[in-house]
């Protein structure tokens, strides 16, 4: 995958994360929803311009949009976590923070 690509799933999952649509995201920004989502799929790359508004509208920092090597899929995550949980499951007290977590989580 490269770095359209890559920086797009970043800009969509941020934006999601934001509760914003496309539409909503491409009107702070000052380009068309077609625009944002060529963005968003890796078709089209970010002028440095646009870049800023995007920067500035999802409340981020250049380091944080960039830093795209983590993103793995949806099952992946999955995954992993299911790994974990049974990791976790064994020592009671990591148990105890998990659940906190998942807690606190739910109540957003």
């Amino acid at each position: 995958m490269g770095i359209k690509e890559e920086l797009g799933k970043k800009i969509k999952r941020m934006r999601l994360n934001r509760g914003l649509t496309q539409e909503q995201l491409a009107e702070m920004i000052d380009v068309s929803q077609r625009t944002l989502s060529g963005i968003e799929i890796g078709e089209n790359f970010v002028t440095a311009e646009t870049l800023d508004k995007i920067i500035k509208a999802l409340n981020t920092t250049t380091e944080d949009l960039f830093a795209t090597n983590h993103l793995k899929s949806e099952s992946e995550i999955l995954k992993e976590i299911n790994q974990g949980i049974k990791y976790i499951s064994q020592n009671p007290l990591k148990l105890d923070i998990l659940y906190n977590v998942v807690k606190s989580l739910l109540k957003e």
